[in-house]
């Protein structure tokens, strides 16, 4: 019976240990993984306008600006992150499923050195732009509800304003659940 009980306490030890954030190294770099967790926030409770202008990693300006009145999913990533890795098909394929309802797509590339950044987008094409975030200054305008792991996805709604937040790697049904809902509120 002690055994069970022991058996019981640390299979639900493991469990809480593995649904927590935790902090990962690889070499110089660390990255605190996301748990999956989401915080989607009611219009009313949507703080000021976010707006990341920058240059893509092909070289080109780009502002969010320009999309105001579009839902916007903004995707913070890294090459050396092993989730981006294996979430980038889901935000390829619902870049192609969300892009013709109007929805906006932006890579967000932090804590990376250009050429990396290239051959992990060539390696796993997404179809849109990122904006290189070197030294995490685009992050800063995101406040406290900003990415808190690498990878992390937020939503803004049409007024550029954060909706909602999911850290740690999406699937593609997770992702548009959330811009459903995004857009719903617009039509409200």
């Amino acid at each position: 019976m002690l055994r069970r009980v022991i058996g019981a306490l640390l299979a639900l030890f493991l469990l809480a240990a593995c649904s927590q954030t935790s902090v990962h190294s690889s070499g110089q770099l660390s990255y605190v993984a996301g748990d999956g967790s989401t915080i989607y926030l009611a219009p009313k409770e949507r703080g000021g306008v976010v707006t990341l202008s920058g240059r893509t990693l092909e070289d080109k300006k780009l502002s969010t600006a320009k999309w105001r009145g579009k839902v916007i999913v903004v995707n913070m990533w890294a090459s050396w992150c092993g989730p981006c890795r294996s979430e980038a098909t889901a935000l390829a394929n619902s870049y192609k499923e969300l892009h013709p309802l109007k929805v906006q797509f932006v890579g967000l590339n932090t804590r990376d050195g250009k050429a990396a950044a290239q051959a992990f987008n060539n390696r796993f094409p997404t179809g849109y732009p990122s904006i290189q975030d070197q030294d995490g200054q685009l992050i800063l305008q995101f406040g406290n509800l900003g990415p808190a792991a690498t990878p992390s996805t937020i939503v803004l709604d049409g007024k550029g304003r954060i909706a909602a937040r999911i850290l740690g790697p999406i699937t593609q049904a997770q992702l548009r659940g959330i811009v459903d809902a995004v857009i719903q509120d617009k039509k409200s």
